[in-house]
């Protein structure tokens, strides 16, 4: 194992990336570890218009490329894989990766959040197979074809508006009458001619072929409490996220949703711990706010590290 670094990032993407930008002009010779998908949500977004400095906008990818470079350029070096355990207890802290050991003075927590899962069965088996998380990624195999987005929020409505590029019919379909998207979104897919809308429908199967592949899915009216088999080439989960946390349980604090917890800044339970974007933001998760976020860590880590000096 070699010496503590000053300070490891363990995630990437708006939040990682900023903290590592900042920590490496600090000369804190930042270490960051890519996580399980480096670059973080934005590699699976599309156009990304609301990021000042990009009046054109950017797409999501190209944006992360642009962050990723800017910390290089400062001398953050990079390692593959994610941190499976970490130690806390005492410092330095201890982190165990994919395919290392690694010592820090101090870890700036940037894992993030995963795509939320519907849990029903034979959802494994049909993932990639008609049924999918992330529309950017898959929304190009189904030209043509009428698909189904589950979900009322705004990422449901981005989904949708996003999958008329391919698709020649989606339906969104939302457990409720009401939506959490904003008004913006929500007109934006309503205005749509190709987005039709079924309200008041959960979904409780995903139906298949004879091959295994997703061909439907079996909704449940949540007021007649009738359920019909609803037919579609694809389905398309939005229905929120879960926050990357596993490993940190019983580590540091966390909240009832797994999000962890900060104060005075982006401070954990643990001195010498802090923590940035979407990890301890369920409120606003945009990337602007998970890049300051990721300044404001490596800022209170520079300057908990030189006290400690």
């Amino acid at each position: 194992m070699s010496s503590p670094r000053e300070v490891v990032i363990i995630g990437s993407g708006p939040a990682g990336y900023t903290a590592a930008i900042y920590a490496a002009r600090s000369n804190l010779r930042p270490l960051l570890v890519d996580g399980m998908q480096p670059g973080g949500q934005l590699t699976i977004t599309t156009d990304v218009e609301n990021y000042p400095g990009y009046p054109e906008g950017v797409l999501g990818p190209k944006m992360m490329e642009d962050f990723r470079s800017q910390a290089e350029r400062f001398g953050t070096e990079f390692v593959m894989g994610q941190v499976n355990e970490v130690d806390f207890s005492k410092r330095p802290f201890r982190l165990k990766t994919d395919f290392d050991e690694l010592e820090a003075k101090a870890v700036i927590i940037c894992t993030g959040a995963s795509a939320r899962l519907l849990g029903l069965d034979k959802e494994k088996e049909v993932m990639g197979r008609g049924l999918s998380a992330c529309a950017t990624c898959d929304g190009a195999f189904f030209p043509d074809k009428h698909l189904v987005v589950i979900g009322g929020g705004d990422s449901a409505m981005e989904e949708a508006t996003f999958l008329t590029r391919y698709a020649s019919k989606v339906t969104l379909v939302h457990r409720r009458e009401g939506f959490r998207a904003s008004s913006i979104m929500l007109d934006r897919a309503k205005a749509n001619e190709k987005i039709e809308f079924l309200l008041n429908k959960a979904p409780v199967a995903y139906l298949t072929d004879a091959a295994g592949k997703l061909n439907g899915v079996r909704l449940v009216d949540k007021v007649s409490k009738e359920e019909q088999d609803f037919a579609c080439d694809g389905l398309f989960l939005a229905i929120g996220h879960v926050p990357n946390s596993k490993v940190f349980r019983e580590k540091i604090d966390l909240d009832e949703a797994g999000y962890v917890l900060v104060h005075d800044g982006t401070s954990t339970s643990v001195e010498g711990v802090f923590a940035a974007g979407d990890i301890a933001d369920k409120r606003y998760r945009q990337a602007i706010t998970a890049a300051g976020m990721g300044c404001m860590a490596a800022i209170d880590c520079e300057r908990w590290l030189e006290n400690q000096h």
